[in-house]
């Protein structure tokens, strides 16, 4: 990296934080889904992480895209969040990423080809990790860098994670800590680094979606740019339950509280609480653990219907009640 050169200055937002808010993009897709084979087992209709299409020979096609602006300043590790990002998803529906092509926007005029190129390089390393050839993809001339990866993967038909598979009586666990969101947005603001958020954002869902698929569990989601709250929401929706967050049982990660506390809130994360306040009952919660509960993750974990080995338990599902969340 050039001296002084910071990579999240060259954007409005960072990571998912920039995601188009909920609501909004809601609005935008509404009656655009429908009409589609009987073939495509997940699609538009939930929002889903991926797609995924029945083909011969009793398997499924899992496809996705994932990409955004730097959401840290070191070029490698935005590679490396990015593509650990997009791979989520595969992870999220049951699946397991079989090849992968780069989306890469870049400012030409303003940032070298070599800092580029470490971008590449971080996205191809964890796509290694994973067992996922990068083979190509496509870029173009954009006055803000963003990056990412678009996902071919494969999986069984019959054993998916989804949406709408939530029932009445089933623990909720989440495999990596909250947090992300604040932190990014202190180091865009300070420059301050935080190693514990990169590592959490850089370590793949492999293994989590892996241990989901062999204890039977059948709903799931990643916690991305909604965050838990935005998420849970489409999950609780999706399935007809209501679900209930034990507060005190959510993990953050370290210095996570002080950045709120501080005021390094990203836009996301508000938007996200906005969103779910009317469908949520918080009780006496307080405003900052809430915009916690709300904040827009990075490459976050995964949010099973089920317990998983090593996984908090921060909820469960119950039956429909006045209000799709409720937060104790």
């Amino acid at each position: 990296m050039p001296a002084g050169l910071r990579l999240t200055q060259y954007a409005r937002g960072g990571g998912c934080a920039c995601k188009i808010p909920p609501g909004e993009l809601e609005n935008v897709v509404a009656g655009l889904a429908g009409g589609f084979p009987d073939a495509l087992l997940m699609g538009a209709a939930d929002g889903d992480d991926a797609a995924v299409l029945r083909i011969d020979g009793g398997r499924a096609v899992v496809s996705t895209a994932d990409f955004f602006t730097p959401v840290v300043d070191d070029a490698y590790d935005w590679g490396r969040i990015a593509a650990a990002n997009a791979l989520s998803d595969v992870y999220a529906v049951g699946g397991e990423p079989l090849m992968a092509i780069n989306l890469l926007g870049w400012p030409r005029d303003a940032l070298p080809w070599e800092v580029a190129k470490e971008v590449l390089r971080g996205g191809r390393d964890v796509a290694a990790l994973a067992g996922c050839p990068i083979a190509g993809g496509h870029s173009i001339d954009d006055p803000e860098p963003k990056y990412g990866l678009a996902v071919t993967g494969a999986a069984d038909p019959g054993r998916l994670l989804r949406l709408d598979a939530g029932r009445p009586g089933i623990p909720l666990s989440l495999t990596k800590p909250l947090g992300i969101g604040v932190l990014n947005a202190r180091h865009k603001a300070t420059g301050e680094v935080f190693g514990q958020a990169v590592d959490v954002m850089t370590t793949l869902n492999a293994a989590a979606g892996r241990l989901a698929l062999e204890r039977d569990i059948r709903c799931a989601t990643d916690v991305t740019g909604f965050g838990l709250l935005g998420h849970l929401y489409k999950l609780a929706r999706a399935s007809g339950v209501t679900a209930v967050v034990n507060a005190a049982a959510v993990p953050y990660l370290d210095g996570a509280r002080a950045a709120v506390r501080d005021g390094f809130v990203p836009g996301g994360s508000r938007r996200n609480l906005a969103w779910v306040a009317p469908h949520t009952d918080f009780g006496r919660i307080a405003e900052a653990e809430r915009l916690l509960l709300a904040d827009a993750q990075t490459s976050g974990g995964l949010l099973v219907a089920g317990e998983i080995p090593g996984a908090p338990v921060v909820g469960e599902l119950v039956g429909r009640g006045r209000h799709t969340l409720v937060v104790r």
